[in-house]
């Protein structure tokens, strides 16, 4: 953690001259965008995982003329189609999952009043009113809905809806084209289902993540989920 809090004072130095007080917000930021280039990668071949199940459509479809009234059968012909072709339907859930270790150690960064022993002197810091540590819930309770923290996180709740909304149009696509996905008459891929159906609302799910984490972790959420959804309209375009 002590590692991790002198990386973003250092990040928050640099950026001192051009963003000020909210230098900090604008290293977190940074910080973000530096772990998305990291996994960006993995986006690239989950995105190219995608196209190859989709040229995969003619043999699923004989596979459902061959299985059609036996859809276990079917299901395991799938799977063993895909493994041969070492595509795997849940491979675009990987640059996420490599994403959680930042947030948490964002999370407790800015939770933690004592860093290495000493005062946390990150809590200090602002984006514009609202203090880095501090939750909606401490903005509502501090000046209400209309002072400088609250402002903040309004504009932060129309970003997020923004890219909430063209996510999941965005997801309803994807899922659409995705021949993985339906197997025949309404059976699907063991383990592709829960994801399908939870997909095109992860953006929403964000709105609730930033009301309740301190601003400097939502910050980080609301900035991957940004560049996440504009990677997936680049890659799957």
């Amino acid at each position: 953690m002590s590692v991790f809090a002198n990386l973003v004072e250092h990040l928050a130095d640099l950026l001192q001259p051009l963003f000020g007080a909210s230098a900090a917000a604008a290293a977190i930021v940074l910080f973000t965008a530096l772990v998305r280039l990291l996994v960006h990668p993995l986006s690239r071949a989950a995105a190219r995982g995608q196209k190859a199940r989709t040229a995969l459509q003619p043999k699923i479809a004989e596979l459902r003329k061959k299985h059609g009234k036996n859809p276990e059968k079917l299901q395991k012909a799938v799977l063993e189609l895909h493994a041969e072709e070492k595509v795997s339907p849940l491979a675009g859930c990987l640059p996420g999952l490599l994403q959680v270790p930042a947030f948490f150690l964002l999370y407790h960064l800015f939770s933690s009043d004592t860093i290495g022993g000493r005062a946390n002197e990150l809590l200090g810091h602002e984006l514009f009113a609202a203090p880095l540590g501090e939750r909606w819930t401490d903005a509502l309770s501090g000046g209400g809905a209309l002072s400088g923290a609250g402002l903040v996180y309004a504009g932060l709740f129309v970003v997020v809806g923004c890219v909430a909304v063209f996510g999941y149009r965005l997801s309803k696509r994807m899922m659409a084209a995705d021949p993985a996905v339906q197997v025949s008459g309404g059976e699907q891929v063991p383990g592709v289902g829960a994801v399908t159906r939870v997909m095109p609302f992860m953006s929403f799910f964000t709105l609730v993540t930033v009301a309740v984490v301190p601003l400097a972790a939502a910050l980080y959420v609301v900035t991957s989920t940004t560049w996440s959804v504009v990677e997936r309209a680049v890659l799957y375009r």
